[in-house]
C-alpha cells in the first residue's frame, strides 16, 4: 500500500474538475489508510464535520456572520485562504523550541528552512536591510512580543513611557489606574503616560519631552491603538537620545500600511519595532519583533531579543502560523498590496468625511490611518450602547475611549476602521453607504435611549429588543438592509455561491 500512495499520478484535471478530483482523491486515500488503521486511529482521518459536527457548526456560523455583516473594527481584518491553509497545516504537529540550526528537538530541517524564509520575507516586505535588521517570528502574539521586547530591553522595575490608554495607547504600553496596575507591562515596570494635546488631541511632543526630562525612562514606547493620525518619530528619537533612553515602536494597527511606504517609517529611528500580523498586515493572528543591529544600543539586542522569546516568554513556536505569516509576507511584498493599503487610507478619509458632514465629532477631525476615532459624548451616547446597537444590526464596530474620558472603562465614543471591508472589495462610494448605516444606528440609538426611559444600558437593551416594540420593529428594518448589502460582497476564505445558512441562525427580519 505504501508503494501504492507514493507513485506519482501522472493525470491530466481541467480547472473545472479539479476539485471533484481532489475530493475523490482525498475520499479514496481516506478509505484506504482506513482500511486497516486500528479503531482507536480511525478518529484521525475522519473530517470535522463529521467528528465534531458542534465545532463545525460554529464555525460555519461565524463563516454567516462575517458574510452577513459589515466588520468594523480596526483591529480585525480577513486574511488570504492560502494563509489559512498554511495555518491549517500538518506543520501544527512539529515541535522545534530555539532556533534555526539550534533547536532541543531533531527533524526541524524542514521548519529552519521555514523560519529562515519568514525571517527574509519579513526584512524584504518593510524594505529593511538585512545587516542593519534583524527579526524574530515567533511571538504568538502583539502582546507577547511587546512583552518579550520589554524583557530584552529593561530590568525589573525600570522605567517606561507610553501613551496613556485614554489618549489612544495600548495596555501593554504601561497601562495603570488608580486602584490596579492592568498589565505586565504596569506590573513589573514602572510606568508614566504621556498624553496628546487636549485642543489639537494631536501628540503632545513637547510635553512628554518635558515629562522624560523628570521620569528619566529606560524606554520610550511610541505607537497606539487608537489614534488617526501619523507618528513624528524624529521627535521622538530626539527626546530618547537626550534621555539615554530605547525607542521602540509598537506599529501593531499600521504594519501594513508601513510596509506599504504609505505612512512615516519607524525604522528609520527606533531601535526596536515590534507588530502583530493580523491587522492592516493581514496575515494570521501573531507577533513579530524587530532589532536593530547596527546602532548604538544594538550590543547584544539580538540575543537579548531572542533569549526573552525563548525560553523567557514563551515554549515552542508555531510553526504552522510562522508559514501563514510568511505567506502573508510574501504578499505584502507585491505591487497589489501597496494598492490595497492606499485603498484602505482613502476608504478611511471617506468614511470621516460623510460622518464629518452629518455633524458628528471625530477625534482630530479625520484621519492619516486605517481607524476613526468617533466621539458620541456630544450627543449624550456612550459607546457601549452604540456597540450594542450595530451588533443587533450587523455592525461589528468597538467601543472606545476618547480624549477626555474619565475612565477607560466607561468610553464615550467608538472606533471604527476599514481594512476588512477593503478586503471585501470595498471603495470610497461602497463606504459613504457603509457611512450611512452608522448615520442610522446613531439615531436610533438615541430614539432607543429616548424609548427606555432611562440611561441605564439594561433598559436600552430591553428597548431595542422587545418583540413588537418600535425599537425592534425599527433595528430588524435596518437589520435587513445590512445584511442585503453585506452579502453583495466576496469573503476570503469562503465560497459564497454555496454558503447557506446554517443551523441556529435564525432571521426574522
Amino acid at each position: 500500500m505504501l508503494r501504492l500512495l507514493t507513485r506519482p499520478l501522472y493525470l491530466s484535471v481541467t480547472p473545472s474538475s479539479s476539485l471533484r478530483f481532489k475530493q475523490g482523491l482525498a475520499l479514496s486515500l481516506r478509505k484506504m489508510a482506513t482500511s486497516t488503521t486500528p479503531d482507536f486511529n480511525k478518529v484521525l482521518y475522519a473530517p470535522l464535520a463529521e467528528i465534531d459536527p458542534q465545532v463545525q457548526n460554529i464555525i460555519d456560523k461565524e463563516t454567516w456572520r462575517q458574510f452577513s455583516g459589515l466588520e468594523l473594527i480596526a483591529s480585525e481584518n480577513l486574511t488570504s485562504r492560502a494563509a489559512m491553509e498554511a495555518n491549517g497545516s500538518i506543520l501544527t504537529n512539529k515541535y522545534s523550541e530555539g532556533l534555526p540550526n539550534a533547536r532541543y528537538y531533531g527533524g526541524n530541517e524542514h521548519i529552519d528552512e521555514l523560519e529562515i524564509l519568514c525571517r527574509k520575507r519579513a526584512l524584504e516586505a518593510f524594505n529593511l536591510d538585512p545587516a542593519k535588521w534583524g527579526v524574530n517570528v515567533q511571538p504568538y502574539s502583539g502582546s507577547t512580543a511587546n512583552f518579550a521586547a520589554l524583557t530584552a530591553l529593561l530590568q525589573p522595575q525600570d522605567r517606561l513611557m507610553g501613551l496613556g490608554l485614554p489618549d489612544g495607547g495600548h495596555l501593554t504600553h504601561g497601562y495603570y489606574t488608580a486602584k490596579k496596575k492592568m498589565t505586565a507591562s504596569s506590573i513589573y515596570f514602572q510606568s508614566f503616560p504621556y498624553a496628546i494635546d487636549p485642543t489639537s488631541q494631536l501628540i503632545d511632543y513637547a510635553g512628554l519631552e518635558r515629562q522624560a526630562k523628570i521620569f528619566k525612562p529606560r524606554l520610550i514606547i511610541c505607537g497606539a491603538s487608537a489614534y488617526p493620525r501619523d507618528w513624528d518619530y524624529a521627535a521622538l528619537k530626539k527626546t530618547a537620545d537626550a534621555e539615554g533612553a530605547y525607542l521602540m515602536a509598537d506599529i501593531a494597527h499600521t504594519s501594513g500600511l508601513v510596509a506599504a511606504q504609505t505612512l512615516n517609517n519607524p525604522f528609520d529611528y527606533c531601535d526596536i519595532v515590534t507588530t502583530t500580523t493580523h491587522k492592516t498586515l493581514r496575515g494570521p493572528r501573531a507577533g513579530l519583533i524587530f532589532f536593530k543591529r547596527d546602532g548604538p544600543n544594538s550590543q547584544d539586542l539580538e540575543k537579548r531579543v531572542n533569549d526573552a522569546v525563548f525560553p523567557a516568554c514563551q515554549g515552542g513556536p508555531h510553526n504552522n502560523t510562522i508559514a501563514a505569516v510568511a505567506t502573508a509576507l510574501l504578499q505584502v511584498s507585491q505591487p497589489a498590496f501597496k494598492a490595497y493599503a492606499r485603498q484602505v487610507i482613502s476608504n478611511a478619509q471617506t468614511l470621516a468625511a460623510v460622518l464629518h458632514a452629518h455633524g458628528y465629532k471625530l477625534q482630530t477631525g479625520g484621519t492619516d490611518n486605517h481607524l476613526v476615532l468617533w466621539d458620541l459624548r456630544p450627543l449624550g451616547l456612550t459607546g457601549s450602547k452604540v456597540e450594542k446597537v450595530c451588533d443587533l444590526l450587523g455592525i461589528t464596530i468597538n467601543k472606545n475611549a476618547v480624549s477626555g474620558d474619565a475612565s477607560a472603562q466607561t468610553p464615550g465614543g467608538i472606533r471604527l476602521g476599514t481594512s476588512a471591508l477593503t478586503s471585501r472589495d470595498m471603495t470610497e462610494e461602497d463606504i459613504k453607504v457603509v457611512a450611512g448605516f452608522l448615520h442610522q444606528a446613531v439615531q436610533l440609538s438615541l430614539f432607543l435611549q429616548k424609548e427606555a426611559g432611562s440611561r441605564l444600558l439594561k433598559d436600552f437593551i430591553r428597548a431595542a429588543t422587545t418583540k413588537g416594540s418600535a425599537g425592534t420593529a425599527q433595528v430588524n428594518a435596518l437589520r435587513r438592509d445590512v445584511a442585503e448589502f453585506a452579502r453583495r460582497w466576496p469573503l476570503p476564505g469562503a465560497d459564497i455561491s454555496t454558503l447557506k445558512r446554517p443551523a441556529g441562525i435564525e432571521e426574522d427580519f
